[in-house]
């Protein structure tokens, strides 16, 4: 009878690798991945060098854009200024000639009509006082008469003529004073000579 051999079991084999040292130097050893960290660094770099770059280009063709149309708008001044400058000159000139014709009208205006103020003076004025002179002036006017009669009761009659001018409703209140300046005998005639000036009142400027 043939003996029948028994076959070892394989749990009972026990493999042991062959054994080698480990001499390799991590470091030194080559970059296996496939996209290499480098290359995400580079591409960033270079995306962020892109984007300023376009940036810089865009704030450079606006300033170009901002700097034509500054030229543009002074060729325009240049080209208006010379008619500017005329319009200027006559505008000044205008305005010289306006504030003198202001100032005649001013003037006249301000000033009582004389013939209006001739006229009252031969209607309020006695018949012993006889004009000789009127002298207008800017401010006022003078009057020089002659009284009429005997020379002693002259200072009365000066004295109320005075207060006739100074109470004229008319005359009145165009006047700021009224004063005698002089009272004195004319040698040729023998009579009395008076001067009085009749000041206007000032107007009140604003």
């Amino acid at each position: 009878m043939a003996l029948a051999l028994k076959k070892k079991s394989d749990a009972s084999v026990i493999v042991v690798p062959p054994w080698h040292p480990n001499l390799r130097i991590v470091e030194n050893l080559p970059d296996t991945k496939v996209v290499r960290t480098a290359f995400f660094v580079n591409g960033a770099f270079m995306l962020v060098v892109i984007l300023l770059t376009l940036y810089l280009g865009v704030q450079e063709w606006k300033l170009h854009e901002v700097n034509k149309q500054i030229a543009d708008w002074q060729s325009q001044i240049d080209a208006d200024s010379k008619q500017s400058d005329e319009d200027v000159a006559l505008y000044t000139d205008f305005t010289l000639e306006e504030a003198k014709v202001d100032e005649v009208i001013e003037f006249v205006g301000s000033k009582p009509k004389l013939s209006s103020i001739i006229l009252r003076l031969g209607a309020i004025t006695p018949k012993k006082i006889a004009f000789d002179s009127l002298d207008f002036k800017d401010g006022g006017f003078n009057i020089r008469a002659t009284i009429k009669g005997a020379p002693d009761p002259a200072t009365s009659d000066a004295s109320a003529y005075l207060k006739q001018l100074r109470t004229d409703r008319v005359l009145g209140p165009m006047f700021h004073e009224v004063d005698l300046l002089t009272l004195v005998k004319n040698p040729t005639s023998g009579r009395m000579v008076m001067e009085i000036f009749c000041a206007y009142k000032k107007e009140k400027k604003a």
